[in-house]
């Protein structure tokens, strides 16, 4: 256990302007009776990242002058708790691991872990927790087998809270049941993206499932590793592939592939306004909508039939970020073992690898970025980790995925940042 001073030096990615991130190494201050002092093990990256990285001071979760107020950025994290102040002793205990839900959901201020705040973030090695994450009950205890896992509850209560967003009418009256509709067709637009991944793991283990789960993707090799990775004896499974399609075409593929009887519920993974216009055209009376992704332009816009929402019941939903009940779901589900979700896993890295990787998401590709903000080693793609290698052969035992294996060995042999 870390012998705890009064002050504890961290190093930390921080944000300073647009696409402006530095390592910096500084002082904690003494924590607070309302305060945690914690470490952070491992944070996945998310695109939501990027974004910020590339509005900074124009984004609505970052302060004012962002070069005299840097912030730290990450918001996929888990870790193990070291300090707790004096008015959460009755709650938390150091030594326990942790993992936190960042969107707190307040109605005074859209400040947030990951965004907003000078010394809380995923990509750092000691943070401070403070008071409003307690207090939102967005500390969550997590039991898992690794850290990894921890920083992947994040990720999965957003899927959740999509699910959870559905809506169908209950027969013969206005009321609606919440969820997807169990037994019906369920769509994926541009569904092979790690979040995509995430929501085709919970649509076939979660309580309530599809009859049909169609995922569209323009890239044959992204459908292909789905359909490995997915397999279900309970949902029939459909990957489509609809490169060089125009939107007629794709329209005719996805109605056969459920015997033209539309979908139930669609969750659009893209924002593309063509496409999101054909969900609209797909579904079935009483059909849901969910935009899953966050839209980069503010002024992002579809065209809806009203005839439908008015003849038929379609409608439309969406959702950002989950709450701390979906991260306690998700850290219920991952550590219970009934989903895997090491499989949405393609880079790791170490914290010096995390500024330039955070700002070249989109050109790298692939899944989800690991980082070890402990660590020092640069990027690792982990399929084309040499397979005679010490961490070759761990990746092949686990079928060439990440596992707790692979994550005590980074944690043994890398060297600290």
């Amino acid at each position: 256990m870390l012998e705890v001073h009064k002050l504890v030096k961290t190093t930390a990615l921080r944000l300073y302007g647009k696409k402006d991130l530095k390592i910096d190494r500084f002082e904690l201050p003494e924590i607070s009776d309302d305060e945690i002092l914690a470490t952070v093990v491992s944070d996945t990256m998310c695109m939501s990242s990027w974004k910020l990285a590339q509005e900074a001071e124009d984004h609505k979760k970052t302060p004012d002058e962002l070069s005299d107020n840097p912030i730290m950025i990450g918001h996929e994290f888990a870790g193990k708790i070291i300090q707790v102040g004096k008015n959460w002793q009755d709650k938390f205990t150091a030594g326990d691991d942790y993992v936190i839900q960042p969107n707190l959901a307040r109605d005074d201020t859209p400040f947030v872990p990951g965004y907003s705040y000078p010394n809380i973030g995923g990509d750092a090695t000691y943070v401070i927790i403070p008071k409003e994450v307690m207090e939102l009950n967005c500390l969550v205890a997590f039991h898992g087998a690794a850290y990894y896992e921890g920083s992947l509850c994040e990720p999965l209560s957003c899927v959740i809270a999509a699910f959870d967003a559905q809506f169908h009418l209950i027969p013969h009256t206005y009321d609606h049941k919440m969820g997807i509709k169990e037994g019906g067709n369920l769509l994926m637009l541009g569904g092979t993206g790690p979040m995509g991944l995430l929501a085709i793991d919970y649509a076939i283990h979660a309580d309530t499932k599809p009859k049909t789960l169609v995922v569209t993707d323009l890239n044959q090799e992204k459908l292909d590793y789905a359909k490995r990775l997915y397999p279900s004896d309970e949902v029939k499974m459909v990957f489509l592939n609809v490169n060089n399609l125009s939107i007629s075409e794709q329209k005719e593929l996805l109605l056969k592939a459920v015997d033209n009887t539309g979908y139930d519920d669609i969750f659009s993974m893209i924002s593309v306004a063509p496409l999101v216009e054909l969900a609209g055209q797909i579904l079935n009376p009483d059909g849901c909508l969910n935009q899953f992704a966050g839209p980069v332009k503010k002024d992002f816009a579809a065209s809806l039939n009203f005839y439908d929402v008015h003849y038929n019941f379609t409608h439309v939903t969406g959702t950002s970020g989950g709450n701390a009940q979906n991260e306690a779901q998700a850290a219920e589900m991952i550590a219970r073992g009934t989903m895997n979700v090491a499989k949405v896993i393609t880079h790791v890295l170490g914290l010096n690898a995390a500024a330039e990787t955070t700002l070249s998401q989109p050109e790298i590709g692939g899944g989800k970025k690991l980082t070890y903000p402990g660590k020092k080693f640069d990027r690792i793609e982990l399929a084309k980790v040499a397979p005679d290698s010490e961490l070759g052969k761990i990746l092949a035992k686990h079928n060439g995925l990440w596992s707790p294996e692979a994550e005590k060995w980074i944690l043994e042999t890398m060297p600290d940042i």
